[in-house]
């Protein structure tokens, strides 16, 4: 059984997050159909641990 994130690792893991989004926002030319959906997967793949470690306290 995992145990659940602690506030400390998730502000951690969405800082990460955001400052990745950031760096390809500014390093892209065009900000294009496949961008926006690589940035909402990954946002998928933080956030849904993040809401069920939350979920689970």
């Amino acid at each position: 059984m995992k145990r659940s994130l602690s506030k400390t690792q998730i502000v951690c893991l969405v800082l990460l997050w955001g400052a990745l989004c950031y760096i390809v926002l500014i390093s892209a030319e065009r900000i294009d159909g496949p961008i926006i959906v690589t940035i909402l997967m990954s946002g998928a793949f933080v956030f849904i641990p993040i809401y069920k470690s939350l979920k689970k306290k």
